[in-house]
């Protein structure tokens, strides 16, 4: 199995290790057969595939039917640091579990795997309807990496957690995105991706809060998940860039239809509303805004006096005046107006969430640059935090996208103003018809600025069979 899968984890020199993959990666096949990308796996796919960590290795172009992707389990090279926060910022990283801590690694590892294997399952049926060759490339490259990341985090579980992390390892293999008896642990992970807006917005969004996760965790003091996640978000940046792209995209169209029509439903042109676009960001940035958890929590507490997750560029220059984060407080603005300060170690997820709420308004500006280019005066916006929440202190409030608090009648009879309806998301199906085509792109979407890997934009990016 070692000689399948490219490593740099010495798995020649680790027998017990070799034997517990080697009966994990059929099972894991299984799987990607099962609820992996549909009726494609015979189609020959433009791929990029990490045989190395290093700059050159990690990124290798070539054709491969997705069966047989080589995924393979990478660190980061070491580097020689300190812990650098928390409790005992000044102690030598972590090479193997601390007792005291193992329950709580092995439940983050767990959490952060689970998310792989469920947006692949999500995104299942997305090739039917790809606007173009060059996007369903896109597709497969998201769902090829989300599986090797998938690979990572059972890498951890097998070497560091013995017969505990083997039973979870298998486990990421049998919970199913959606399923109502086991369902994948995170609930964004099982709202259902329908159609290409559904999946440009959670790239955009879910998968940045995957960014913020992976950001933190690589600041861990056990050093084995540090460098498993710094390498995984040498990945993690182009599944960002499919989906703040395709909405660009999808927004540049609209914008030119808007502009030559002067009309704002432009279904019958071919094209997708604005206001439809901005239900979907709604949609998908509230959902991911409860990945980050309670605002409040003792949980972020304890891990980051620990040394287990940092916040996010914990080290990098200036970004924190200290790292220890005993004094202070942080000030959480609830539904109504009211103020709750928090101690700041208690507040790590709200941190965390803000830099990625900034990070997401980055977006936002380059999407509205579109509309302004064309003259237009409309603009998208993000929700407020307080919106469409089902975790943390604004969980359950009545308040609409610009976080004003609104009675029980008046939030239902309106939900359809900011959320997609079942009109909005049938609509969205009559256009979505596949397009194969080298060359050539759906009418609701505008072509890509440039293809990949220097490639032209009539390249054959999957060979369809």
């Amino acid at each position: 199995m070692n000689g399948e899968i490219p490593n740099n984890v010495d798995l020649d020199h680790d027998p017990q290790l070799r034997r517990a993959l080697a009966t994990w990666h059929p099972r894991f096949l299984q799987w990607w057969n099962e609820v992996g990308p549909d009726s494609f796996d015979t189609s020959t796919v433009y791929l990029r595939t990490a045989i190395s960590a290093s700059a050159d290795g990690w990124a290798n172009y070539a054709y491969v039917k997705m069966p047989e992707y080589r995924w393979g389990i990478f660190l980061a090279p070491p580097e020689s640091r300190k812990i650098g926060f928390g409790d005992h910022p000044d102690a030598e990283p972590w090479q193997q579990v601390p007792g005291e801590f193992r329950k709580e690694l092995r439940r983050i590892i767990v959490t952060q795997g689970d998310t792989e294997p469920a947006s692949v399952e999500q995104q299942r049926h997305l090739g039917k309807t790809a606007p173009s060759l060059y996007d369903l490339r896109n597709l497969f490259q998201v769902n090829v990496e989300e599986a090797r990341h998938l690979w990572a985090m059972a890498y951890l579980l097998h070497r560091f957690f013995g017969r505990d992390g083997r039973e979870e390892a298998e486990e990421l293999l049998t919970r199913r995105s959606g399923h109502r008896d086991h369902p994948r642990i995170l609930s964004a992970f099982n709202a259902p991706i329908r159609d290409w807006l559904d999946f440009f917005c959670f790239a955009m969004f879910t998968d940045r809060d995957g960014k913020y996760q992976l950001e933190s965790l690589s600041e861990s003091g056990f050093d084995p998940l540090s460098r498993t996640t710094r390498f995984m978000l040498t990945e993690e940046a182009h599944h960002m860039f499919v989906g703040e792209t395709g909405v660009q995209r999808v927004v540049q169209r609209t914008a030119d239809l808007m502009k030559q029509s002067g009309r704002a439903d432009l279904h019958a042109l071919g094209g997708i509303a604005l206001a439809v676009i901005q239900k979907y960001i709604n949609l998908w940035c509230s959902e991911s805004l409860d990945l980050f958890g309670a605002e409040d929590s003792s949980n972020a507490a304890a891990y980051f006096a620990a040394g287990l997750k940092g916040r996010h560029h914990e080290h990098a220059a200036n970004a924190y005046r200290e790292h220890r984060a005993l004094e202070g407080d942080y000030e959480l603005r609830l539904p109504g107006g009211a103020v709750e300060r928090i101690a700041l170690r208690r507040a790590m997820n709200a941190i965390l969430r803000d830099a990625y709420v900034q990070d997401c308004q980055r977006g936002l500006a380059r999407w509205n640059r579109e509309l302004a280019a064309r003259g237009l005066d409309q603009r998208l916006a993000l929700p407020r935090v307080e919106f469409n929440r089902k975790v943390g202190a604004c969980a359950g409030a009545l308040c609409d996208p610009q976080g004003n608090v609104l009675t029980a009648e008046e939030f239902a009879a309106r939900l359809g103003e900011w959320l997609p309806t079942a009109e909005d998301r049938a609509r969205n199906a009559e256009l979505m018809r596949p397009v194969y085509e080298p060359g050539k792109v759906a009418g609701w979407i505008a072509p890509p600025a440039k293809g990949i890997n220097g490639q032209s934009l009539d390249f054959e990016y999957v060979i369809l069979s």
